[in-house]
């Protein structure tokens, strides 16, 4: 998932951006509002988190702008201001929560996490598709067939084929388009190639087909995870 970070502390966001890329997020970071509105026209978000005391615009001014703009993603507010005026106005303004600092890192991937999941109307950690069963809050992939025991049988995933994974499941069974599952791959920190994201479905097809999946191509738009003829459906 492909995340906006607006933070104007370096070392918080250093800090923050480093913990959500363990996490396995695509993190851009900038350091104003003005340069969140600017890239935000041209760049495509799965989630922002925001800090209020931003240098001109506020926090609150932004999150007010972006949704003005149209833009729909889950905005995260992150701030020290813990008033409850404050928390009422970020809400009142857009955002979709709210979160105090100092906060703990486990606290924050799971409030995105539940934030990622209301945005695409999935209401568990886990997703599932067929036999096919993700844990996002535990990042572990198994499948659950009838010989199998309680935990399923694991499924070893790259970072970057857990990424492609997530974002097919939460699409399924519509299609994912292939220009938004890039985006979710990589920052403006790193390059890779729409040729690259053919590598990782690849491996995922190997991995998914001897258990009745199969991610199809739709010509011109990405990819849908489906169920091989004759497999029991999800």
């Amino acid at each position: 998932m492909r995340l906006l970070l607006v933070e104007d502390d370096v070392m918080v966001a250093s800090g923050i951006k480093l913990g959500l890329t363990d996490a396995g997020y695509a993190v851009d970071w900038v350091g104003s509002a003005e340069r969140a509105l600017e890239v935000t026209q041209s760049e495509a978000f799965d989630i922002a988190v925001i800090d209020i005391g931003l240098p001109q615009m506020d926090g609150l001014a932004l999150t007010q702008a972006l949704r003005k703009h149209g833009h729909a993603m889950p905005v995260l507010i992150l701030t020290a201001r813990d008033a409850l005026q404050d928390r009422v106005q970020g809400l009142d303004r857009g955002a979709d929560d709210y979160m105090v600092k100092p906060f703990e890192l486990p606290e924050l991937l799971a409030r995105l996490r539940a934030l990622l999941r209301r945005s695409q109307a999935a209401t568990s950690a886990v997703l599932s598709f067929g036999p096919l069963e993700l844990d996002t809050a535990q990042r572990r992939a198994c499948i659950r067939t009838a010989g199998s025991d309680a935990a399923g049988i694991p499924l070893e995933l790259g970072p970057r084929e857990w990424t492609v994974m997530e974002y097919l499941l939460l699409q399924a069974p519509k299609p994912a388009n292939k220009e938004k599952l890039l985006q979710a791959l990589t920052g403006w920190d790193k390059e890779i190639t729409p040729n690259a994201v053919e590598v990782y479905i690849s491996r995922l097809r190997s991995k998914l087909e001897p258990h009745g999946l199969m991610v199809r191509s739709i010509r011109g738009f990405g990819y849908r995870l489906e169920l091989m003829p004759g497999a029991p459906a999800p």
